[in-house]
């Protein structure tokens, strides 16, 4: 997907008249957070329907956000993707999630990482393997909701997934690494905390040591914060692997990632 070079506005309110219609159609992207949480999502989904001559499928997935306890942009949109999902499933229509998956709007792309985390018919290595054009896509949100779609089954799968993710963490694609860093964050932000991490956090460093002196600042951020978040319960493990680090690469890079692991603990 081609990244938009468009200026987003400061405040909901600015956002001109005629970008709201396009994103709420779907013809362009978001570019920054205040369009993204401006997006009327129902909207965007009757025209999504309406344009794929599906809107047989609105009702019921109407249905499931009004159901919803907790209606937040968050939980709508992953009840979108798991209501698109069963819609699809019900009508053998895989050409729609095709669809879905490639669309030109970030939000649609966004629903789409959920038909996949929400398939209990993949196992883990098909679910991670049809997630992985997402964790690179260039959107930012996008990006995020990739592993937040995925987490869950990554939990119940751990070993596997590291096993998997460990390879993604010597990618090319500065994108792909941070997601096998990102996905595996013993605590996170906004999201299940994985218990397994929090206690044995030594199980992910063949994620890990292949990234403590990566080139991109994303990649290194996350990888300092997936080591502070273990610094919360296994300090010793942090502050010996980062004394380590700093002997083995002697970078700016790996200072970085050091210097933001042991923020909350000191060195």
């Amino acid at each position: 997907m081609t990244e938009t070079k468009r200026k987003g506005a400061r405040t909901i309110k600015d956002i001109p008249k005629e970008i709201l219609e396009q994103l709420n159609r779907g013809e362009t992207e978001t570019v920054n957070l205040v369009e993204w949480l401006a997006v009327d999502r129902k909207v965007l989904l009757e025209n999504l329907l309406g344009q794929c001559n599906r809107k047989k499928y609105l009702q019921p997935v109407l249905k499931k956000i009004e159901n919803l306890e907790k209606q937040t942009v968050n939980t709508i949109n992953e009840t979108i993707g798991t209501g698109l999902l069963e819609q699809a499933n019900a009508h053998n229509d895989s050409d729609f999630l095709l669809s879905v998956a490639t669309h030109q709007s970030d939000l649609v792309r966004c629903w789409a990482t959920f038909t996949i985390g929400k398939n209990s018919e993949l196992n883990i290595e098909q679910m991670l393997l049809k997630i992985k054009p997402f964790a690179a896509d260039k959107h930012f949100c996008v990006k995020e909701d990739a592993w937040g779609a995925v987490r869950k089954s990554i939990i119940k799968n751990l070993r596997e997934s590291i096993a998997i993710l460990s390879e993604w963490a010597k990618e090319e694609d500065e994108n792909i690494r941070r997601f096998a860093s990102e996905a595996t964050r013993p605590r996170g932000v906004w999201c299940e905390h994985i218990k397994e991490l929090k206690q044995n956090p030594e199980r992910a460093l063949s994620i890990l040591e292949p990234l403590k002196s990566d080139s991109s600042k994303y990649v290194q951020n996350s990888v300092g914060n997936w080591l502070n978040d273990a610094s919360k319960t296994q300090p010793g493990f942090v502050k010996e692997l980062c004394k380590r680090w700093e002997k083995e690469c002697d970078t700016k890079e790996t200072k970085y990632i050091v210097k933001r692991a042991l923020r909350t603990i000191g060195g």
